[in-house]
């Protein structure tokens, strides 16, 4: 089991969170099993997302695909979005 762990500058949260929600489906298709959502205290527009993954293939796919792209443009996503896998020893 691996986790997917995803940082990323928005414009606006208030936009950006509906985007999200929107794209669910694509997270579970891709085998994304959500775990946390955290805000940044001192800096709201930047969003970090935390889950769980058995399938790291499949989401790597989605992050790397031009609908999730396009998805994080509209929703206000400022910049690159960081991205680590990480792996329990």
């Amino acid at each position: 089991m691996a986790h997917l762990l995803i940082r990323h500058k928005v414009a606006d949260f208030d936009q950006w969170k509906p985007a999200y929600d929107a794209h669910q489906s694509a997270r579970d298709n891709a085998g994304l099993k959500f775990l946390h959502l955290w805000c940044n205290e001192d800096d709201p527009g930047e969003v970090l997302v935390l889950f769980e993954t058995t399938d790291v293939a499949k989401a790597k796919e989605l992050i790397s695909s031009a609908d999730l792209k396009e998805s994080m443009q509209a929703a206000g996503v400022q910049g690159p979005p960081d991205i680590v896998f990480l792996s329990e020893k």
